[in-house]
């Protein structure tokens, strides 16, 4: 039986949802993680069978603390490039929790395999932009600017996990947007950096 018009649609709405929460965890991995855990709980949003546990009392305690320590651990230098460094590994797990916990209208096991493509490659790829302008504000700022952008990350998860729950079509096209943005962004700064300090003659970049 081929799917409806309306189930297609439903499922490209829940892909754009858990992509878009995702990307959020390549800011912070535990805030998306305890806002789809409180929508679950407050049953603002279903949660796919395999992952109703998100919306439990021990985890949205333990996504709680978690949220804490990272918060206030990017906040301060050094300890922020190393949280950077850890969560390399952490991220695109919760990315593929997150997709494959709102795909409710897929079996088990098609959930992890987008979960895996989809979800982890977008926490990564974020992640990973991310680190990059935390090192050039490092060096920049000596790390003094770092608190300001970890500040704005923290926003950012925030606010676009909670918007990916409600207008999910809407934030992932702003993602698209934003890591666009960055990524120009970032590639400028770079080569700015290299024209400022370059390699010595003989020397290949």
């Amino acid at each position: 039986m081929e799917p409806t018009t309306e189930q297609v649609l439903g499922l490209l709405v829940q892909l754009a949802m858990g992509v878009s929460l995702a990307a959020c965890a390549g800011l912070r991995a535990f805030l998306p993680l305890l806002v789809v855990g409180l929508a679950g709980r407050m049953e603002a949003i279903p949660l796919s069978d395999s992952f109703e546990w998100l919306a439990s009392t021990p985890a949205l305690m333990v996504f709680a603390a978690a949220v804490v320590v990272e918060v206030l651990g990017d906040k301060v230098p050094a300890v922020d490039n190393f949280l950077d460094l850890v969560q390399v590994w952490i991220k695109p797990v919760a990315g593929t929790i997150l997709v494959a916990s709102v795909l409710t209208e897929l079996g088990p096991l098609t959930r992890v395999v987008l979960g895996i493509v989809l979800g982890g490659s977008a926490a990564e790829a974020v992640h990973v932009l991310k680190a990059k302008l935390r090192l050039v504000s490092t060096v920049s700022t000596a790390g003094f600017g770092n608190p300001v952008i970890s500040t704005v990350e923290d926003a950012g998860s925030l606010l676009g996990s909670i918007g990916a729950l409600i207008l999910p079509v809407l934030v992932f096209l702003i993602v698209i947007i934003l890591l666009g943005f960055s990524l120009s962004a970032v590639r400028r700064i770079l080569r700015s950096t290299r024209s400022v300090h370059p390699h010595p003659r003989g020397q290949q970049p």
